[in-house]
């Protein structure tokens, strides 16, 4: 629903003065100062940045003004830019003691409907006549309602061979009535109140170290989920029995290290989630797609590359790095997703990214029609903090919690039962706790430690298919073709000395082998040869193995 400013008399503070040719500059030095004390205390939450972020456009729009107000005299003009110095030089300072705050000051204007409504407050708090489309702050649109495939990604999108096979193999889906609402909803006490920026207060605010984390059943007595040969850990286990008991939306913040991958894959087996989409970053497809095949070795996954001409159609797992996921939004919003996994999911707090949107695209189109209803949702993150709203935004979206504007149905049912209004103090810690409750979990490896197994060294596999990668693949090939050459002459030279058809005389693939590496010390790294592979498939991994690093570095530190 639009939020409208409501008519309010305001009084002019006896400091206010009649001459003064900018009356929002004491609002935002006023802010700016809370803003500061805040940052010194290091205590500055998505709400906090916000502010940050609207005393530094609104610093911009009043500079502008003022300099092109020919009404001022160059004193008064020179007085005023002189005040709104002032005010930068404190957003400076705090930005310099909290670079996180540097990227908010690159945006020129609100974007987000919290970001406006606080801009719009402050000006009429300062007498400003806003015009009337400036008072009214529309939703902003769903991203359900663009198209599923964006404009700028038609040219590039593909759409493997067995697609329409698979599609056409299950073209019947059984009528799902529980989606049909009932249009008169009783209205509730929080209907006319907007709670988002409550919503994000709630989480600024935090709980004194209390634990995030949903209510999990307790402990089963026996693993049924593990293959031969594996086990899962407690922690894994308890999550696994509330997907068991029918939790479907989750937000997995588990530290690293505590297998957040392998209790997604297994929420899957529970939920019977597929086909399931994995969205991952480029570095961690294989690792997937390994887990997989470890995890649950009767469900077969499938590694989207830039093409998709190699994708199996009838896996039961796709698994697709974010880079290409434009490219494939066609032919995964049709082939009857039951799941969709969304792995590193702070690389979606970019609202305005294409990348974003196409993840939130897609979520919204798998929760419209994934057979049956309730698919599974999970957003996974090794990184609890969240830096400012959109961080919450992005990925309360994904689940359904919200649509960025207001809750979504269910959290909206749990406000409700509260009890309470944001006029009220208890509204913080309940709201808090209603969103964790809808499925944030967040485990500590302090907290599970003696459950842990000892300290293993595993193999990250990763797949070169840019186009670096497939010059080194064509390399490989160059190089294995000449040394089959080499060893055919070698045999056909020597003649026939008994070796049966099919047999390899492994002293002959020596000889060429120890040939082969001598040449090329000779030659170094110049043209095709064993150390210019080597050499080229080191730095076709340094950028995957430079970006794994990046994450966690993100995620502890």
């Amino acid at each position: 629903m639009p939020t409208t400013a409501p008519a309010r008399q305001r009084k002019k503070t006896s400091s206010a003065r009649r001459d003064d040719g900018a009356p929002i500059i004491p609002i935002l030095a006023r802010k700016v100062r809370e803003i500061e004390a805040k940052a010194q205390k290091n205590k500055l939450g998505p709400t906090n940045r916000v502010k940050f972020q609207v005393i530094a456009f609104l610093v911009r729009e009043e500079r502008a003004r003022v300099k092109a107000d020919t009404a001022l005299s160059d004193s008064s003009r020179a007085e005023l830019l002189k005040r709104l110095d002032g005010v930068a030089t404190i957003l400076a300072k705090t930005a310099a003691r909290d670079t996180s705050l540097i990227q908010l000051l690159e945006a020129d204007q609100a974007t987000s409907p919290v970001a406006r409504r606080m801009r719009r407050d402050w000006l009429l708090d300062a007498g400003v006549d806003l015009p009337p489309e400036e008072l009214v702050i529309d939703d902003a649109p769903q991203v359900a309602s663009a198209p599923i495939v964006p404009a700028v990604a038609t040219e590039r999108a593909v759409r493997p061979v067995q697609v329409d096979a698979r599609i056409e193999s299950n073209p019947f889906l059984a009528p799902d009535a529980t989606r049909i609402h009932d249009a008169d909803q009783p209205r509730r006490q929080l209907d006319s109140w907007e709670l988002m920026g409550p919503l994000y207060k709630a989480f600024a605010q935090g709980a004194g170290g209390g634990s995030a984390t949903m209510p999990l059943p307790e402990l089963p007595e026996f693993d049924r989920l593990s293959p031969k040969g594996l086990e899962v850990m407690k922690h894994q286990s308890r999550f696994l029995e509330s997907v068991r008991e029918g939790h479907r939306r989750f937000l997995l913040a588990d530290e690293p290290g505590l297998g957040k991958t392998a209790q997604s894959v297994l929420a899957a087996s529970v939920a019977g989630a597929y086909p399931l989409l994995v969205v991952v970053p480029n570095v961690v497809k294989m690792n997937w797609a390994r887990e997989v095949e470890r995890w649950t070795p009767q469900r077969r996954a499938s590694v989207i590359m830039g093409d998709g001409k190699d994708v199996d159609a009838f896996a039961d797992v796709f698994i697709v790095n974010y880079e290409i996921l434009d490219r494939h939004l066609g032919w995964l919003s049709e082939v009857g997703l039951r799941g969709m996994v969304v792995d590193e999911a702070h690389f979606i707090k970019n609202l305005s990214s294409q990348r974003s949107q196409n993840v939130l695209a897609l979520a919204q189109r798998v929760i419209e029609t994934a057979p049956g209803g309730d698919p599974l949702l999970m957003a996974l993150t090794g990184t609890p903090l969240i830096n400012d709203v959109e961080d919450f935004d992005a990925i309360w979206r994904f689940l359904g919690w919200t649509d960025g504007t207001k809750p979504g149905p269910e959290l909206m049912e749990r406000l409700d039962e509260a009890g309470f209004t944001p006029a009220d103090k208890g509204f913080y810690p309940a709201a808090r706790q209603a969103v964790i409750d809808l499925g944030i979990v967040r485990r500590r490896k302090k907290d599970v430690a003696k459950d842990l197994p000892d300290k293993l060294i595993a193999d990250m596999p990763v797949q070169l298919d840019d186009e670096f990668g497939r010059s080194i693949a064509q390399a490989e090939r160059e190089l294995a073709r000449r040394l089959a050459d080499r060893y055919r002459r070698i045999i056909e030279a020597r003649g026939d000395r008994g070796l049966a058809e099919g047999e390899i005389d492994e002293d002959i693939v020596n000889l060429v082998a120890n040939g082969e590496l001598e040449e090329s010390r000779a030659a170094g790294t110049d043209g095709t040869n064993v150390f210019s592979m080597v050499r080229r498939i080191g730095q076709g991994k340094a950028p995957l193995a430079a970006e794994y690093a990046a994450q966690l570095q993100r995620s502890v530190g």
